[in-house]
């Protein structure tokens, strides 16, 4: 990606780089013997390859607390800690990307943005064309597009599209939307003392896409930190979806696999089941894990995307 983007920006496409994408180092940290022993091993493993060459792994309190002095702060002297660090990590504002990568776009012959509009019919033609009806949701008037391809790339809103295109390859397949949450701090004394994404290790149960971590974000050219993911059950495919999406996703011919997915995925339901009933308190006591002098009233919680 990284190779991409600096195409991009030598070809003039992006612009300055730091609108998008910023160094800020990768860290993994862990507390108790069992777990610092699994980091140890993990580092010995990784470093064996190339990509992973520059990978640093330490214990010693005294740099773990240069590394990230905020995780460090008022720490059990008797619990052992451990980190491996990656200084050439970084963050990107994947908002800021897109709106940058079309900006350019739209100044190419052949290339039609269309925002607002949502997408009545799909169907497809004897001729092998598509006929595609959209809304503009502003006039309420209906457009009509043919096209020799379509492609997909709604996010959440995929399934319903997949649904309205009557493909064969349509069948079968169902949705479960799970909304992602975060606690934001944009206290600049608190924001400044943490230059670093630090990852811990996921709860027993937990899916992968929940491990913990402490961000240093820069959103709009601003820094801030994020600590999550916390999920949260919804029945939107969309944050600005409707509550309706679920249910209507749901036909006779994908009703089997979706019971086939909450039977075979107990730990991932119950997993969202505690994680949809936390308080703020409860998300707060989580985040302390990471740093232990958090004060409620400095963090937020917002709602991010949406998976489905």
């Amino acid at each position: 990606s990284r190779q991409f983007w600096a195409h991009q920006v030598e070809n003039g496409i992006l612009g300055e780089p730091s609108s998008f994408i910023n160094s800020v180092p990768h860290i993994a940290v862990v507390w108790g013997d069992e777990d610092v022993s699994f980091l140890r091993e993990r580092y010995d493993a990784m470093t064996q390859n190339p990509l992973y060459a520059g990978m640093e792994y330490s214990e010693d309190r005294a740099e773990l607390a240069e590394w990230m002095p905020l995780i460090m702060s008022s720490r059990d002297a008797n619990v052992p800690f451990a980190a491996t660090r990656v200084e050439h990590g970084s963050d990107v504002d994947f908002g800021s990307l897109p709106r940058r990568m079309i900006a350019h776009l739209e100044q190419q012959d052949g290339f039609d943005l269309r925002l607002s509009h949502s997408v009545k019919s799909l169907r497809k033609s004897k001729r092998g064309h598509w006929r595609v009806v959209v809304e503009d949701e502003k006039t309420g008037k209906d457009l009509e597009i043919n096209a020799k391809f379509v492609f997909l790339g709604a996010g959440g809103g995929s399934l319903p599209l997949l649904q309205k295109s009557n493909i064969d390859e349509s069948q079968g397949y169902g949705g479960f939307p799970v909304s992602g949450q975060w606690l934001v701090c944009q206290d600049q004394d608190v924001v400044k003392r943490h230059s670093s994404k630090v990852y811990g290790k996921a709860p027993v149960g937990a899916p992968p896409m929940s491990v913990p971590h402490l961000d240093t974000r820069i959103i709009n050219g601003k820094p801030a930190l994020l600590f999550g993911p916390f999920a949260g059950f919804t029945t939107k495919f969309l944050k600005k979806g409707s509550v309706f999406d679920l249910f209507s996703s749901v036909k006779p011919y994908n009703v089997a696999p979706m019971m086939a997915v909450g039977r075979d995925n107990m730990d991932l339901t119950k997993y969202l089941i505690a994680e949809s009933f936390q308080s703020h308190k409860d998300r707060v006591a989580s985040l302390r894990n990471f740093f232990p002098d958090a004060q409620e009233k400095n963090w937020k919680l917002q709602n991010a995307g949406m998976r489905v």
